[in-house]
């Protein structure tokens, strides 16, 4: 009889991807991640080749959750709420997981979503866009929001608003002005 499995590739990614949030990249280690799930380091080489690969299915698992969430935002059915609950949710996942969402978005020199993901990720965004702009601005609607959304985000989290004045306001503010300006038209 074969000696049953004591961990399984869900668990060390799930394990991976508490310690990234707990001690940064750096506490990201084959080690570290055994002991988390409860083997031996070169028990996890049976499932993972190397930490590059552990760190490349930690990124597109947070992805995949950000996807989840994102996706969860459509039942709204009109547009305008659509876009501003699905940015609500980006900033939400950014400050439960703010090392995760760096990852995903701005990590360098770490492995990149694959593309099929990065699309399915997107897809809510640019149906919601979609609604406001047409089919033909969607992508570059898309591409407004998500870049706004992420500068502010990492500006928040990275403690850069400094010179006081209520975040969550700005926050609100300034979404509504980026979903606003994409029904506008073209200059």
């Amino acid at each position: 009889m074969p000696t049953p499995e004591k961990t399984s590739l869900a668990a060390i990614v799930a394990a991976g991807r508490e310690l990234i949030e707990r001690s940064g990249l750096d506490g990201l280690t084959m080690q570290a991640v055994a002991q988390r799930v409860g083997v031996r380091a070169p028990s996890l080489y049976k499932r993972v080749r190397d930490r590059r690969e552990l760190l490349a299915l930690v990124v597109a698992a947070t992805l995949d959750d950000l996807t989840d969430r994102i996706a969860a935002t459509g039942d709204e059915p009109h547009p305008t709420r659509r876009l501003m609950a699905q940015a609500d949710a980006l900033r939400l996942f950014a400050h439960e997981h703010p090392v995760g969402f760096g990852l995903v978005f701005a990590a360098h020199g770490t492995p990149r979503p694959e593309p099929t993901a990065v699309a399915r990720s997107a897809a809510p965004l640019l149906d919601a866009v979609a609604g406001l702009t047409g089919p033909e601005h969607a992508l570059e609607g898309a591409r407004l929001v998500t870049a706004w959304a992420n500068g502010f985000i990492t500006m928040e989290l990275g403690g850069m608003f400094g010179l006081g004045g209520d975040v969550e306001r700005a926050w609100r503010w300034g979404l509504a002005r980026i979903v606003a300006s994409l029904t506008a038209v073209d200059p």
